[in-house]
Parts: structure tokens; sequence; C-alpha cells
């Protein structure tokens, strides 16, 4: 059998003794993405109680409760009648309500006036996306009723009778605001938080062998195995193929088993299969060469281990796999760009949500595979020197 292979098998073994190994290869990666698939389950189907105070009782508060039980609400919110503000306040405080409405006294009649009565809005401030969905409810209510009373002023100003504005104010009433935000998703798919995280995850942990193997390749030099194999004689070259397809393999069958369960127990979807496989192919390639160029670049094992942790976490907090890259700054996306994970994440982005195959991910694999090349060229003389030494 050919000296690399060899290397190779022994590599295997050992990692596969290794329990550390394996929890970090797929232990660790499948139970963060089973928390990420619990912890994000509410935030895709998200309901909250919401308390209203009606203390006017006036039709214009009227047309505000029936509007909070539209059937197009119901999926978000579910309306508990409160009858006081001071109450309302206490729910919310206790968490037994996510957020309040309070309708003032007069509000109904202060529409005719010159000073409406505000709406107010009681919210936590642990409890953000309730508030943001009520303050776009009663700010939606309130730009109709802005919208109702200018008209009204404009049919005064040009000459209607002032007898009729209460008729006037009755018409209004039923019109609506013609221009309507309405969103359509791009994709064709809705990203869900667990296929998002299920790859990033299993991204952040493939980095993981970077530490793995430059760790085990300076235990071996103290033990004098590198010096044995080389007196084999077996030359430096194969020793370091031989390290990087003990790499390949493990990378690749611990990213197919983490999308095959990610997919099967958490509904995670990652996108055409052949295009999964070339893209995690493409990391894992990187992976190899990130590997190389830290064996190269430290001279001890504790050197081996800090560069190794810098790299992983660098990448890990750069490319976005504890975050959205959508909800980052327009700098730490386009930072993003400039590492291997960054672009694999895009690719499966794109693959949850657009579909499509191998088309969808050749940017970002060519970009992947450039990085490489350019981590592996820089470290192939440094590795060569790290084997000789």
């Amino acid at each position: 059998m050919p000296a690399p292979l060899l290397i190779a098998a022994k590599d295997l073994r050992q990692r596969l003794r290794d329990r550390s190994a394996l929890v970090i290869g797929l232990v660790a990666p499948l139970v963060i993405a089973a928390l990420m698939s619990v912890a994000f389950r509410g935030v895709e189907t998200f309901h909250f109680d919401l308390g209203v105070v009606d203390a006017d009782g006036g039709p214009v508060a009227a047309q505000l409760v029936r509007a909070l039980h539209a059937p197009e609400l119901s999926p978000v919110i579910t309306v508990r009648a409160q009858d006081s503000e001071f109450r309302a306040a206490a729910a919310v405080r206790s968490r037994t309500l996510q957020a309040a409405i309070v309708i003032p006294p007069g509000f109904s009649a202060s529409m005719t006036g010159a000073r409406p009565e505000p709406i107010t809005t009681l919210a936590s401030v642990n409890n953000a996306l309730a508030a943001s969905i009520t303050s776009s409810i009663v700010s939606t209510f309130t730009a109709q009723l802005d919208a109702d009373r200018l008209s009204v002023a404009t049919a005064v100003a040009a000459g209607a009778p002032g007898g009729r504005v209460a008729a006037l104010a009755g018409e209004a009433a039923g019109l609506r605001i013609p221009i309507q935000l309405v969103q359509r998703p791009v994709g064709s798919r809705e990203l869900k938080p667990v296929s998002y995280y299920s790859p990033a995850m299993a991204l952040f942990f493939l980095l993981f062998l970077i530490t793995f193997t430059s760790r085990s390749f300076f235990v071996e030099r103290a033990e004098g195995m590198i010096e044995r194999m080389r007196a084999a004689p077996i030359r430096p070259s194969e020793i370091l193929a031989g390290k990087a397809l003990s790499v390949l393999v493990f990378g690749t069958a611990s990213m197919g088993v983490l999308a095959l369960v990610t997919t099967v127990a958490f509904g995670a979807y990652w996108g055409s299969p052949a295009a999964v496989a070339v893209v995690c192919l493409a990391m894992v390639v990187s992976v190899v060469c990130l590997t190389a160029l830290v064996i190269g670049l430290a001279r001890t094992q504790r050197q081996a281990e800090g560069i190794a942790s810098a790299v992983v976490f660098g990448l890990a907090l750069l490319g976005g796999n504890f975050v959205l890259v959508s909800a980052e700054p327009d700098l730490l996306r386009r930072l993003a760009l400039l590492t291997p994970n960054g672009w694999a994440l895009r690719a499966f982005t794109d693959l949850a949500t657009r579909g499509g195959g191998l088309h969808t991910v050749a940017v970002p694999v060519l970009a992947i595979l450039a990085f490489s090349a350019v981590a592996g060229v820089a470290a192939v003389s440094l590795s060569r020197r790290a084997v000789s030494a």
C-alpha cells in the first residue's frame, strides 16, 4: 500500500479512538444544531398575548379593537382585554402579557380637535419583537386616522360646509390609504434558522480539524514518529499527503453525517445534495491547506495550538458562523467574503432559499478554492521544512 494511504489510515484510526475528536467532529455540532432548532422554533411561529385597555369606549377606539381581532392578526396575537393601564403594566412586567395598548379616555372625541389624544403602548425590554409588532400595528392604525383627518381638513378648507364635518368624517373613515406595502420573498423558500445554523455549526467544528491535526503532528514529531517515517524511507511530501488525506476523509465524513442527521432529525434544508457535496469538499480542501499552513508556521505544539485557535475563531467570527450574515453591518458582510466559511455559508443560504444546483454554488466554490490555493502555496515550503526539522 502506498505510504500516504498507510499514514492516512493510521491517523484515522487514532482519530476514531480519540473520543474528543469524535465529540468535536460529530457530537458537538449535532447537539448545538439541536439547541438552535429548539431555540428558534418559537421565532418561526411567533405568537404573543396583547393586552388592550379601552378607556375611551368611543367609535374610533372600537375600530381599533375590531382591527386587532381581524383574522389576519390571529396567527400572531391573542387580544386580552384589561381593566386599567396599571393592571396592563403589571401583566407586562410579570410576562403574563408580552405587550399592551392603552386607548385613553376621550380618544374618539379628540379626533375632531387640533390635538388628538395619543395611544400608549406598553412592552418589556426583554421582548423586543412583541414591542416592534405592537408599535407597527398602532402606527398603521394612527396613519389611517391621520389620513382621514387630513381628508376632512382638506374638504373644509376647500369650502365644505362646517355642518357637514361629522358626515365627512364618517365618509373618510370608510376610506383606506391607497398605497400599501406588500412584502414578497425573493427566494423560493423561507430560510429557517435551523437551515442556517446547521451548516454554520458543521463548518465551525470542521475548522477544529486544523487544531487536532496540527497538534497531532507535533506530538508525533516529539515522539520520534516523523523521524521513523523518514527512515522507512518515506519522503516528506508523502507524509504531508497522508496527513492531508486523513483530514480530507474525516472532514468529508463529518460534514456528510451532519447534513444527513440535521436534515432528517431537525428538518434543516441544505439544498441539492450534489451542490452541497461540492461545497463541503471545497471547504475540506480549504481546511487541509490551512492545516498545512499552521504546521509550517508553528515550531512547537503550543505554538501550533495558539495559531490554530486564532485561525479557527477568527474565521468563525468573520465568516458569520455565530450570527446571521444578513444581520451584520455592511463592513462585516464584506469581510465575510475574505473567508472560505463565509463563502460556504453564502452557498448554503442560496441553496436553501433559491434552490438550484451546481450553477448556484459555482462562484462560492471558486472563491473557496482560490483561498485554498493561496493558503496551499504559502504552506508548501513551510510544511516541508517542518517535516524535515
